[in-house]
């Protein structure tokens, strides 16, 4: 195989992979979440600043995946 097709391979499977993980990891917080505001609405400002803390947390993660994706595909 050439190179720049395993380039091209490797790039899209960090970023397919890289973005699959957080995206199942932010809808099971949002899902717990909206669970647990249901169950406690009383404290549903607490429970909102965990949920966007952690989602932000899960979001980094596809960031740093597009990061990798992008330093295999240009060097």
């Amino acid at each position: 195989m050439d190179a720049e097709v395993v380039k091209n391979i490797a790039t899209a499977l960090t970023i397919a992979i890289g973005t699959m993980i957080p995206a199942l990891a932010i809808g099971l917080i949002g899902k717990e979440g909206l669970k647990a505001m249901g169950r406690n609405p009383e404290a549903s400002s607490k429970i909102q600043t965990g949920m966007i803390l952690a989602i932000a947390f899960a979001e980094a993660v596809a960031i740093y995946a597009l990061v990798v994706a992008l330093v295999i595909k240009f060097v």
